[in-house]
């Protein structure tokens, strides 16, 4: 953890990046590091509490599909039914519901629960209960800094690559494979324009994942960092040698500030998962109805 007597720009990254030196076991696998970190640790965690929630909430429909919903099992049907019926439905159709509701659903609620989890101010402090191995000098030191894994890039990667193949998907199965890469181009297109049209459209099937993949990423970031900045305002005035009373005044205002954002983020969190599972739905309902 770094010295709260200091700030700098490495101290906001060691609190909103995947710390280079928080490897909690090393390993490298045919030249490839696959250490597990903190982000590792707590995409496993997110994973568990996304998979037992949705199992404990599904228990009675398992049993008996008729059941009447209560407590959490209410509160799943009310998610479920408002991504069917106001981003798959009208995004993707009738006829491909059933098959990618479950998709962009899951979507939805992992990076729901990623979004939520990170700014619990507990992961903050899995250092106190994970040792972790510093490969310099051969001991175990804890892990520290911000758990939210949607603000990691190989994270959010990982997500528009599923997208992007279920795009894929998605046309082959309505127009066949080689239908699916002819509907990328319009028909009745002169010649000469397919030369200039071909690559935009090839580009373009790479710019849908990547947008994903930086919008979420990004705003997840955002807004960690600005909170970290704005508590570290306090502590660079009292470096510059302002009086104690000074910095005591400075920390109060950043608190209140850092308040307010994080309630602002409760709704960046819910937006950011609504949004990548509707673009989601779009981009593969677009390979479906090619047509229009």
């Amino acid at each position: 953890m770094a010295n709260s007597a200091q700030f700098d720009g490495g101290t906001i990254l060691h609190h909103v990046t995947n710390w280079r030196d928080d490897v909690w076991i090393p390993l490298n696998m045919f030249g490839v590091d696959l250490s597990i970190t903190k982000h590792v640790l707590m995409l496993w965690i997110v994973a568990s509490i996304t998979i037992a929630l949705t199992l404990y909430a599904t228990r009675a429909y398992r049993k008996n599909i008729n059941a009447k919903p209560k407590g959490i099992a209410h509160l799943y049907e009310i998610l479920l039914e408002f991504v069917k019926t106001d981003i798959v439905l009208p995004n993707i159709g009738s006829k491909g519901y059933r098959t990618w509701t479950p998709l962009i659903a899951t979507f939805f609620i992992f990076i729901l629960i990623s979004n939520y989890i990170g700014l619990i101010p507990f992961f903050e402090k899995i250092q106190t209960i994970l040792p972790v191995y510093d490969g310099t000098s051969n001991k175990f030191a804890p892990v520290s800094g911000s758990s939210t894994i949607t603000g990691n890039f190989t994270v959010t990667a990982a997500l528009s690559v599923i997208t992007f193949f279920s795009i894929i998907i998605a046309g082959t199965m309505k127009h066949g494979f080689i239908g699916h890469w002819k509907n990328m181009i319009p028909g009745g297109v002169p010649a000469p324009v397919l030369i200039i049209l071909i690559p935009i459209e090839i580009a373009g099937m790479f710019i849908k994942p990547l947008a994903l993949i930086l919008r979420l990423g990004a705003n997840m970031t955002a807004g960690h960092i600005g909170m970290v900045a704005i508590f570290g305002i306090p502590m660079i005035i009292y470096q510059s040698g302002a009086s104690i009373g000074v910095g005591i005044s400075v920390g109060v205002v950043s608190v209140i500030l850092n308040t307010a954002i994080y309630f602002l983020e409760f709704i960046v969190c819910l937006v950011q998962a609504y949004v990548f599972s509707l673009l989601s739905a779009v981009f593969i309902g677009m390979a479906i109805h090619a047509d229009h």
